[in-house]
């Protein structure tokens, strides 16, 4: 080949990717439609007759009995077959939270389907919360669970339900779980407002619990062993209890949460500019939670939480004189060194919707140093981001499940990897499913709508379902992804 051509060929793949990258259609009510069907995916319990997901079944019916009269429910955190109450509580808040600020904007046959999806968790975790001070924080031996390659409807092993109660300390699973009620309240107000005073009741029972015994559940010695260190509250309880005051301050409009709030935020470090937002770390959410007193109704005590906000933003411009910054991959997606690095993605874009909603509603903008920052940057910048996982990225890959023309086939995913009940009903038992989970052959079921953990810093993505950490969905992943789809369906931003 010619010297020159071989110099030149890296250019005119930079150039071929580009244009590919850019000439991807993106149906945005396509892509918020399935990333609602992706929970009835993980539902656990009785499946109802209208499961639009076919290849599921019944499971998990022994839920519970022992402890509570009924644990049957909820939903399967990620590709097995344990309910954890400190995530499925997260993925509730988000959800609910899309319904809160986004909500007008669905179509109402998929408003319907999220709160049909947030009703599907927030039942269960009313009954995990039901009696005083006592909360069940997982149903599940994950040790046990991860050993065994079983289909949900095949599970023969010891369902361990972990449970806590007053004097044992849970305050950021109760903390959270007093947020996922609170606004799912809010969320059902106008659809049904007897399930809504009964939600609020019960989460202000759940941050009782949350703030009378103070300390992590992940330090008890019974719970230890059984949540570490999958779903460990690595971050400690603190933010919990600010976020659930400032979940029920808004759902309930009692001024004892405000006061609590106004009270405990310093003591309880909760509105440190931390520039993350997940199920362990609330930091960013509160602050831009919080943001919305100040910004629409002059709150001046919540000063410091509109401050460490627009922080929080400013890290995300690389343009700023922020002291520091948010990572993004060469391709632009947020990176953040972890498992699952989509989770970051998914609800740091959130964020920048909600603020600048508003930011929008006060005709506000953040002053970053020498850049200005306005809500259409905002939008600009969550466009970009909700694109490169629906496909826009230099994989040419859709990181949702069933989007698109090329999307990942192998995922890690017990129901999706072993051939349905409805297609294989014999049982598989714990140890068969192992041929499965090694196989190379795409996965069976498609789980339409799931978001994987995605690509690492360096864009690359290898369709493996052993690798855990790029190839496994999460409802915590599409929870926040629900409202950013929802804003783009109805305003899409036409910005390459």
């Amino acid at each position: 080949m010619n010297p020159l051509l071989l110099l030149l060929l890296p250019f005119w793949l930079l150039i071929l990717q580009f244009v590919v990258c850019n000439s991807i259609y993106l149906n945005y009510t396509e892509a918020l439609s399935k990333s609602i069907l992706f929970f009835e995916g993980q539902r656990s319990g009785y499946i109802p007759s209208n499961q639009r997901i076919t290849w599921r079944g019944n499971s998990a019916l022994g839920d519970g009995p022992g402890f509570f009269s009924d644990l049957r429910g909820g939903y399967y955190n990620g590709g097995d077959n344990v309910k954890s109450t400190y995530t499925m509580a997260f993925t509730t808040t988000m959800l609910a939270w899309s319904v809160i600020e986004f909500g007008e904007m669905m179509p109402k046959e998929e408003l319907r389907n999220t709160l049909v999806a947030i009703r599907w968790s927030a039942d269960y975790l009313y009954k995990t919360s039901a009696e005083v001070l006592r909360i069940v924080v997982q149903v599940g031996d994950p040790v046990n669970d991860h050993n065994c390659w079983e289909r949900p409807e095949d599970m023969d092993m010891n369902r361990t339900v972990y449970k806590l109660q007053a004097i044992d300390p849970a305050s950021e699973v109760a903390g959270e779980v007093a947020a996922a009620l609170a606004a799912t309240s809010i969320a059902f107000r106008s659809f049904d407002p007897y399930y809504s005073d009964s939600l609020l009741k019960a989460a202000s029972g759940a941050f009782d619990y949350a703030d009378l015994y103070h300390g992590s559940y992940s330090e008890t010695v019974l719970i230890k062993y059984g949540v570490c260190p999958y779903y460990c509250a690595f971050d400690g309880y603190q933010d919990e209890l600010i976020w659930g005051a400032a979940w029920l301050s808004k759902a309930s409009k009692d001024e004892r949460y405000m006061e609590y709030i106004q009270k405990n935020g310093d003591t309880l470090a909760a509105n440190e500019n931390i520039n993350e937002f997940g199920w362990d770390k609330k930091h960013a959410g509160i602050n831009v939670l919080l943001s919305k007193e100040v910004l629409e109704r002059k709150a001046y005590g919540l000063d410091s939480y509109k401050t460490s906000a627009d922080n929080f933003i400013c890290t995300l411009i690389p343009e700023s004189s922020s002291s520091s910054h948010i990572a993004y991959t060469p391709g632009g997606l947020i990176y953040r060194e972890g498992e699952k690095n989509l989770q970051h993605s998914t609800s740091i874009t959130f964020l920048l919707l909600v603020y600048a909603k508003y930011l929008k509603q006060s005709s506000g903008s953040i002053n970053c140093g020498s850049v200005r920052v306005g809500p259409a940057k905002l939008r600009v910048m969550a466009k970009r981001q909700v694109d490169y996982i629906l496909g826009k990225n230099p994989k040419g890959m859709s990181y949702m499940v069933g989007y698109g023309r090329k999307y990942p086939q192998r995922i890690h995913h017990r129901g999706s990897f072993i051939p349905s009940i409805k297609d294989h009903p014999q049982v598989i038992k714990c140890k068969e499913g192992s041929i499965y989970f090694n196989s190379s052959n795409p996965n069976p079921n498609i789980l339409i709508g799931a978001v994987v953990g995605g690509p690492q810093k360096d864009d690359e993505y290898e369709d493996d379902r052993t690798d855990i950490s790029k190839s496994e969905p999460t409802t915590y992943i599409n929870a926040p992804f629900v409202g950013a789809l929802a804003f783009f369906a109805a305003k899409p931003i036409h910005h390459n």
